[in-house]
């Protein structure tokens, strides 16, 4: 049940903006086109870690249950 409820919050995307201030006066400057690919870019570039992070804190939590 938990593994639905997760990929039906995958699923649903809303508008997201993941750009510090340099780079949204870049990303204005650009125009709409090119400012969207570079959030989807920032975006892509910050999941890995999270999901590294997630997967060692689960791995952590999936161990200490055992015990």
């Amino acid at each position: 049940m938990k593994s639905l409820f997760f990929f039906i919050l995958l699923l649903i995307q809303g508008a997201v903006y993941a750009q510090c201030s340099i780079c949204t006066k870049t990303a204005q400057q650009l125009g709409e086109g090119p400012a969207e690919g570079m959030n989807t870019g920032i975006l892509y570039l910050a999941f890995a870690p999270f999901a590294i992070v997630g997967y060692i804190g689960y791995r952590w939590w999936k161990n200490n249950q055992q015990g």
